[in-house]
């Protein structure tokens, strides 16, 4: 299913601009739906500008929570938001269902329904939850429209994200509490569950249950399902900014952090452009900060062509930490992402006639196959020549004193600014010492020699 996760600077028009796509993709002819994680309503006040629409019925293609049943706005245009409360209270009834052993063994009493309140965070997994069961019934959709039912279900899922850096995090959680599921529960403990029963009566006190287990595994596949889709080909960002004094560094700062994640930037909204030429010398004056700072924006997107002389990688370093030279070069590696400008409207959208020209400027969404997105980081040979192996990641945006690199064991754990992942070393490079690290023409160069001890003598 054709995903975009509309993200960017903070107060840029997120939300707008997520309207104007979905609903230029459905003009285009394809069944959109529009999903946002807004609670203040700013959707309402878009797409009715004389209050919000009347709840839609539940239907066979749209599961109850985590998202509210979505409303037809426009032929082909689906609107919903993610039911955050009522995912909360249904996976805290079924944990504690599941633990029930456990808490009466402890004395504890349940959480009520009625007196459950959603905790910080809740609103991250009510997401995840609701990106997996739009996929789900999308797909069932297909399938009984392939076997020559009606049409249902939708072919592009439009996303209303939150600004950039608490976005980037949101996408990069499932692989996060996934890891720290494998190292809380890990394979070998729970291969022992059968002796769990004799343990209880020999030590006797409670052990986990048999449906806690379950719950454990549950979540672990619901986490790769979201890996899944967020790794796919079709799934890509776009990025919404305002052109200012701050918008280049905070779009260089999200590229990074979503390259750092795999994520694929398919284009950038420069939204609420001023027109140019204008007499008013006060409309002219902010025009001409604003088409500077557009420039500037335009270069962190890749489009700038002169660039400094490269400079020399910097070698050594060890497992506490490794040095990356400070080289400043532009992206002119990675090819420059469509900036597509939008002009200011002269007041805030309301109702779909509003909403036409801005959809317009900003486009349908583009057809893309629904596949396992190519492996970004890749490993080149240089035995021959410097008898050291290079891994080559790609980090868009990135600059030199927001990186940091540590080797713990067979992982590598890279920080970019505020962000940080850990990723687990490929198998030759277990066996290699870290020689040093580049950062060069949008991409971190970390280079490894083969350590004698674990490298196979004919090496």
């Amino acid at each position: 299913m054709r995903t975009v996760l509309i993200t960017g600077v903070g107060g840029s028009g997120r939300t707008t601009v997520a309207a104007a796509t979905a609903l230029a993709t459905a003009r285009s002819g394809r069944r959109t739906l529009l999903l946002s994680t807004d609670r203040a309503g700013a959707l309402d006040e878009v797409f009715h500008p004389a209050g919000p629409a009347p709840a839609a019925e539940p239907t066979a293609e749209t599961a109850p929570a985590p998202w509210s049943p979505p409303t037809e706005l426009a032929p082909r245009l689906w609107v919903a938001r993610i039911a955050t409360p009522e995912y909360f209270r249904s996976e805290l009834a079924s944990v504690q269902e599941r633990a029930r052993g456990i808490l009466d063994y402890l004395g504890a009493s349940a959480v009520a329904a009625e007196e459950a309140t959603e905790l910080p965070g809740a609103d991250a997994f009510a997401l995840m939850a609701t990106l997996r069961a739009v996929h789900q019934a999308a797909d069932r959709a297909a399938a009984a429209r392939a076997a020559g039912g009606p049409p249902r279900g939708w072919d592009v899922l439009v996303v209303d994200l939150p600004p950039a850096p608490e976005a980037i995090r949101l996408l990069g959680l499932p692989e996060q509490l996934g890891r720290y599921l494998r190292r809380l529960l890990p394979a070998e403990r729970q291969a022992s569950r059968a002796l769990h029963p004799m343990l209880a009566q020999l030590a006797g006190v409670p052990v986990p249950a048999q449906r806690l287990y379950e719950t454990f595994g549950r979540w672990q596949e619901d986490l790769a399902a979201v890996r899944q889709i967020i790794e796919s080909d079709a799934v890509t960002v776009r990025l919404v900014a305002e052109p200012g004094p701050l918008a280049a560094r905070a779009l260089r700062a999200a590229r990074a952090g979503l390259a750092l994640h795999g994520c694929r930037v398919d284009a950038v909204i420069a939204n609420r452009l001023l027109p140019v030429g204008s007499a008013d010398p006060w409309l002219a004056a902010a025009s001409g900060q604003q088409q500077a700072a557009l420039k500037e924006l335009r270069e962190a997107c890749g489009h700038a062509t002169d660039a400094p002389e490269p400079a020399a990688e910097t070698t050594g370093g060890g497992p506490a930490g490794i040095p990356v030279p400070d080289i400043s070069v532009p992206d002119i590696s990675v090819p420059g992402i469509p900036v597509r400008e939008v002009p200011h409207a002269g007041r805030d959208p309301r109702g779909l006639a509003d909403l036409g020209p801005l959809a317009d400027a900003v486009g349908p969404v583009d057809a893309r196959p629904d596949r396992p997105a190519a492996e970004p980081w890749t490993v080149e040979d240089r035995l021959a020549d410097e008898g050291l192996l290079v891994w080559r990641l790609p980090l868009a945006g990135a600059e030199r004193d927001d990186l940091s690199l540590v080797r713990r064991g067979d992982e590598l754990v890279v920080t970019v600014g505020e962000f940080r992942r850990v990723l687990p070393l490929p198998s030759a490079l277990r066996r290699c010492t870290v020689a040093g690290a580049g950062l060069h023409e949008g991409a971190l160069r970390v280079r490894f020699a083969p350590d004698p001890r674990l490298w196979p003598r004919d090496h």
